[in-house]
Protein backbone atom coordinates (compact mmCIF):
# COMPACT_ATOMS: atom_id res chain seq x y z
CA UNK A 1 0.00 0.00 0.00
CA UNK A 2 1.53 3.35 -0.81
CA UNK A 3 2.17 5.68 1.73
CA UNK A 4 -0.70 8.53 0.60
CA UNK A 5 -3.64 5.89 1.13
CA UNK A 6 -2.04 5.19 4.56
CA UNK A 7 -1.68 8.69 5.28
CA UNK A 8 -5.69 9.24 4.16
CA UNK A 9 -6.48 5.59 6.49
CA UNK A 10 -4.57 7.21 9.09
CA UNK A 11 -6.64 10.93 8.87
CA UNK A 12 -9.73 8.87 8.60
CA UNK A 13 -9.34 7.19 11.48
CA UNK A 14 -7.87 9.99 13.71
CA UNK A 15 -11.57 11.85 12.41
CA UNK A 16 -13.42 8.92 13.68
CA UNK A 17 -12.21 9.37 17.22
CA UNK A 18 -12.53 13.04 17.31
CA UNK A 19 -15.36 14.85 18.80
CA UNK A 20 -16.62 18.28 18.96
CA UNK A 21 -16.72 20.95 21.66
CA UNK A 22 -18.43 24.51 21.42
CA UNK A 23 -16.77 26.88 23.20
CA UNK A 24 -19.25 30.03 24.24
CA UNK A 25 -18.69 33.23 25.89
CA UNK A 26 -21.05 35.41 27.35
CA UNK A 27 -19.64 39.63 27.96
CA UNK A 28 -21.56 42.27 29.97
CA UNK A 29 -21.11 45.62 28.36
CA UNK A 30 -22.98 48.55 29.90
CA UNK A 31 -24.30 51.76 28.74
CA UNK A 32 -23.97 54.89 31.92
CA UNK A 33 -25.80 58.42 31.32
CA UNK A 34 -26.16 61.43 33.74
CA UNK A 35 -28.14 64.17 33.15
CA UNK A 36 -29.30 67.47 35.73
CA UNK A 37 -32.93 69.17 35.48
CA UNK A 38 -33.55 71.75 37.78
CA UNK A 39 -36.74 71.40 40.28
CA UNK A 40 -38.41 73.45 42.64
CA UNK A 41 -36.46 74.77 45.62
CA UNK A 42 -39.07 74.24 48.23
CA UNK A 43 -39.30 70.28 47.86
CA UNK A 44 -38.76 67.85 51.14
CA UNK A 45 -36.95 64.72 50.43
CA UNK A 46 -40.41 62.93 49.97
CA UNK A 47 -41.51 65.47 47.84
CA UNK A 48 -38.80 65.29 45.83
CA UNK A 49 -38.90 62.11 44.96
CA UNK A 50 -42.87 62.17 44.31
CA UNK A 51 -42.28 65.42 41.87
CA UNK A 52 -39.44 63.27 40.30
CA UNK A 53 -42.19 60.48 39.51
CA UNK A 54 -44.86 63.08 38.50
CA UNK A 55 -42.58 64.68 36.19
CA UNK A 56 -40.75 62.41 33.98
CA UNK A 57 -41.38 64.29 31.00
CA UNK A 58 -38.73 66.60 32.52
CA UNK A 59 -35.92 64.03 31.81
CA UNK A 60 -36.23 61.52 30.11
CA UNK A 61 -35.92 62.23 26.33
CA UNK A 62 -32.72 64.14 27.71
CA UNK A 63 -31.17 60.72 29.32
CA UNK A 64 -32.24 58.91 26.28
CA UNK A 65 -30.70 61.19 24.31
CA UNK A 66 -27.96 60.66 26.61
CA UNK A 67 -27.48 57.37 26.69
CA UNK A 68 -27.16 57.30 22.97
CA UNK A 69 -24.21 59.14 23.04
CA UNK A 70 -22.83 57.08 25.63
CA UNK A 71 -20.14 54.67 24.67
CA UNK A 72 -20.25 50.86 25.77
CA UNK A 73 -18.05 50.05 28.68
CA UNK A 74 -17.12 46.41 29.77
CA UNK A 75 -18.91 44.88 33.10
CA UNK A 76 -21.72 45.21 35.02
CA UNK A 77 -20.97 48.95 36.07
CA UNK A 78 -22.10 48.41 39.25
CA UNK A 79 -18.77 47.94 40.75
CA UNK A 80 -17.06 50.12 43.08
CA UNK A 81 -14.19 51.36 40.39
CA UNK A 82 -17.73 51.88 37.89
CA UNK A 83 -19.79 53.74 40.39
CA UNK A 84 -16.18 56.00 41.41
CA UNK A 85 -15.73 56.72 38.08
CA UNK A 86 -19.30 57.99 37.35
CA UNK A 87 -19.72 59.19 40.75
CA UNK A 88 -22.81 56.80 41.06
CA UNK A 89 -24.19 54.36 43.29
CA UNK A 90 -25.62 51.92 40.83
CA UNK A 91 -26.13 48.34 42.63
CA UNK A 92 -28.49 46.54 41.35
CA UNK A 93 -26.35 43.87 38.93
CA UNK A 94 -29.47 41.71 38.52
CA UNK A 95 -31.33 44.77 36.87
CA UNK A 96 -31.53 45.03 33.21
CA UNK A 97 -32.00 48.79 33.93
CA UNK A 98 -31.35 51.55 37.05
CA UNK A 99 -32.41 54.64 37.20
CA UNK A 100 -31.09 56.55 40.00
CA UNK A 101 -31.52 60.12 41.17
CA UNK A 102 -29.43 61.89 43.79
CA UNK A 103 -29.92 66.02 45.29
CA UNK A 104 -26.74 67.30 46.81
CA UNK A 105 -28.89 70.32 48.38
CA UNK A 106 -31.23 67.32 50.67
CA UNK A 107 -27.99 65.02 50.85
CA UNK A 108 -30.89 62.62 49.67
CA UNK A 109 -30.31 59.75 46.51
CA UNK A 110 -32.02 56.76 45.57
CA UNK A 111 -33.42 54.12 43.30
CA UNK A 112 -36.52 56.00 40.78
Amino acid sequence: MDSSKLCTIFEQTLNLNKMKVRIQQRSVYHKFASVEIDVPENLNSAQLIEYLWDNEHLYVDEIDNAMNEATYEYGFGTSDDANDHNKSFMNESESESEWRFDCDKLEIGGHL
